[in-house]
C-alpha cells in the first residue's frame, strides 16, 4: 500500500478538506469566512499573515486557510499549497480596474503541481455593491472558460449579507466529496 492510499484512507475516516481562501487584497476574503462562521464582520482589517477555521459542513470538516492577498504577501501562498483539496478565489467585483491582476493571480495558480486537480470555485464578491459586474462578465474578464485543469463554478455574493455564501460552501464540499470521497 503506497503512501497515497495510506493518506487517503486516513481522510477517508476523518472526512476533512482543506480549502484556501485567496485573492487579491481587499477583495473580502476574511469577511466571508467571519460570515459563514456566523462571526461579527463589523470590525475587519487588512489580513497580514492567515487566518484558519475549522468548520462543520454536513459531514465534513473543513480547515479553511485565509491567507492576505497583498502583493507583498503573494510570493508565500504557495506556503500553503500541500494537500489543498479546494481553492476559493474572491474577487472585488466592483474592482474593475484589478480584474487583469486578478485574472494573472488566479492564471499562475492554477499552474501549480500542488494545486492539480483542486477544485475552485470563484466568489464574485460585493454583489450588494452598485457596479459590481455580474458572473458572465466575471467569467469573461478572468478567462474561466479556458480553465481545463479544474472543476469550477462562480457565484455572485456579497459578503455583508451572506447571499450565496452557503451555497458556494455547498458546490465545493459536493465537488471535493465527489472526488475524495467517492467510494462512500
Amino acid at each position: 500500500m503506497g503512501l497515497l492510499t495510506i493518506l487517503r484512507k486516513n481522510r477517508q475516516k476523518e472526512k476533512e478538506m482543506r480549502i484556501l481562501m485567496l485573492g487579491l487584497d481587499n477583495a473580502g476574503k476574511t469577511t466571508i469566512l467571519k460570515k459563514i462562521n456566523g462571526e461579527p464582520i463589523d470590525t475587519i482589517s487588512p489580513t497580514l499573515g492567515f487566518n484558519i477555521k475549522t468548520l462543520v459542513h454536513g459531514a465534513y470538516k473543513l480547515n479553511v486557510w485565509d491567507i492576505g492577498g497583498q502583493k507583498s504577501l503573494r510570493s508565500y501562498w504557495r506556503n500553503y499549497f500541500e494537500q489543498t483539496d479546494g481553492l476559493v478565489w474572491v474577487v472585488d467585483a466592483v474592482d474593475h480596474l484589478r480584474l487583469p491582476d486578478c485574472h494573472q493571480e488566479l492564471a499562475g495558480l492554477l499552474k501549480e503541481e500542488k494545486l492539480a486537480g483542486a477544485s475552485l470555485l470563484v466568489l464574485a464578491n460585493k454583489q450588494d455593491i452598485q457596479g459590481a459586474l455580474s458572473t458572465a462578465e466575471i467569467i469573461d474578464r478572468l478567462r474561466l472558460r479556458d480553465i481545463t485543469t479544474h472543476h469550477w463554478s462562480v457565484l455572485p455574493c456579497s459578503a455583508v449579507t451572506g447571499e450565496n455564501l452557503l451555497e458556494g460552501m455547498d458546490w465545493i464540499v459536493g465537488d471535493i466529496a465527489s472526488r475524495i470521497y467517492m467510494y462512500d
